[in-house]
């Protein structure tokens, strides 16, 4: 008989402590939110955020500009060591699968290596090192490095030691219920709703590798769940000057961003992903609570069991560097080639302009203000969550197209620069095309619910 923690053995108590310890920091570092800008009296750090962000955010302020030399001796390490892996036997099999990459990852690496170095030292063509090509994405990489570097160690905290296990046996009815994901995603989401939106596809992408997830639903969950953070929000809505307007701005993403997750799943593309497991391992799925238990005491149990075969310390650390140097030499080129490319069709060609056309009528039939100027800024933010609100924030476009813009921008969640390449990166199996049909999903869902309220709280 399973006995209750009243009774429990010295050994009980040990496993007790082993899920109490490390979840308690894992909830401060990831899920619940704390005014450390009032506390701490340093400028740049958020009113209030939660810990991983904090700490992004600190080390952002301490190094300081130094993190662009950071991030551009990391892109040319990465091009020049995956250069010398086609000509040298790398006999570590982590090394060698980080930096022997195909050929257009090779060359993914190598742009990026070029478009950051013309970037930081000034030469090359402008429509590369421009304020609104690369110098937006040097302005991008400092928190992604920051991100990934407290992310990579501290992720264990909340997927190793039992707590996803509580929370998704507490709701995993409702979530497979409405959204068709385990319960345990909704750390996914709330680590991006209050962190970054790239912590919680690598929370997922962790997940789905260890067997939790199906490609299905870590596909539904890195495109329904992962999130803008809300610090990030709140950049879009002062750049409109909607802070006096935050709440219902932000809750208007909300709305938006939940009747995606709830039609999404069930329609073209998501619905067509197959329920198998990375590289057909064991699917550890949430145990449906037995009749007559307490769900609490369940998914207490089920946290115990998780707790008690988690990682060593040293193995923790060791995994920790491992994924933190994939991320810097395998990611961060990619996010600066590729970012790159995007904001250069997007600001020196008329692509844009001419693939909006279509959706002038989508938005006159919608009776929006100013459809020939928004309708760019439509689908311009598949390239760059930023750049839909910087089009359309100057003088003349109306208040109501603003507001549906800049939520809109916020809850299309697909952005090469940022997400995108992520997921792309990730073992997560969504191609370029697959994203781009997504992406104009949540905009076709979205977009008719955000114009009826943006013409309800500003007419």
């Amino acid at each position: 008989m399973e006995k209750n923690i009243s009774t429990a053995t010295p050994s009980s108590n040990s496993r007790l402590f082993k899920f109490l310890i490390p979840s308690f920091f894992g909830l401060l570092l990831f899920i619940i939110p704390i005014p450390y800008g009032a506390m701490i009296p340093l400028e740049g750090l958020s009113p209030i955020n939660i810990g991983i962000g904090f700490l992004a955010e600190l080390i952002k302020i301490l190094i300081g500009d130094n993190m662009i030399n950071i991030a551009l001796f990391v892109i040319v390490t990465s091009a020049i060591l995956s250069v010398l892996s086609k000509f040298i036997n790398i006999k570590n099999e982590f090394l060698n699968s980080v930096l022997n990459v195909s050929p257009f990852w090779l060359t993914c690496r190598i742009l990026g290596a070029i478009f950051i170095s013309m970037a930081v030292f000034g030469f090359g063509p402008e429509v590369i090192k421009s304020e609104i090509t690369g110098q937006t994405m040097l302005g991008l990489l400092p928190s992604l490095l920051a991100i990934f570097l407290v992310s990579g160690f501290l992720l264990p905290l909340v997927v190793d030691f039992g707590l996803m296990d509580l929370f998704g046996t507490m709701i995993s009815k409702s979530m497979y219920k409405l959204f068709k994901v385990p319960g345990r995603s909704a750390v996914d989401a709330i680590s991006s709703w209050l962190g970054d939106g790239t912590l919680g596809i690598m929370i997922t992408n962790t997940q789905y590798k260890q067997g939790f997830y199906t490609a299905k639903e870590a596909a539904i969950i890195s495109v329904c769940f992962s999130l803008v953070s809300l610090p990030f929000s709140t950049v879009i809505a002062d750049q409109l000057g909607f802070m006096p307007l935050f709440v219902p701005f932000y809750g208007t993403v909300c709305l938006a961003s939940l009747a995606c997750a709830l039609i999404m799943p069930r329609i073209f593309p998501l619905k067509g992903f197959k329920n198998t497991t990375f590289n057909n391992i064991e699917h550890l799925k949430e145990e449906l609570v037995p009749e007559g238990e307490s769900v609490i005491k369940f998914g207490f149990t089920k946290a115990l069991d998780r707790a008690e075969v988690a990682p060593s310390f040293t193995t923790i650390l060791t995994n920790g560097c491992k994924t933190v140097i994939d991320m810097y030499l395998g990611l961060l080129p990619l996010v600066m080639a590729w970012g790159t490319l995007a904001l250069i069709v997007a600001e020196f060609t008329p692509f844009f302009n001419i693939v909006s056309l279509p959706i002038v009528y989508v938005l006159e039939f919608l009776k929006i203000p100013d459809a020939q100027a928004a309708a760019p800024a439509v689908l311009v933010g598949f390239t760059d969550m930023f750049l839909p609100s910087i089009m359309i924030s100057g003088e003349g476009i109306s208040q109501v197209t603003q507001f549906i813009i800049g939520v809109l921008s916020i809850t299309q969640l697909i952005y090469l620069t940022e997400t995108g390449a992520v997921i792309l990166k990730s073992d997560i199996p969504l191609n370029l095309k697959d994203l781009f049909l997504i992406f104009l999903m949540r905009t076709l869902i979205a977009l008719p619910i955000i114009t009826i309220i943006a013409k309800i709280l500003l007419s």
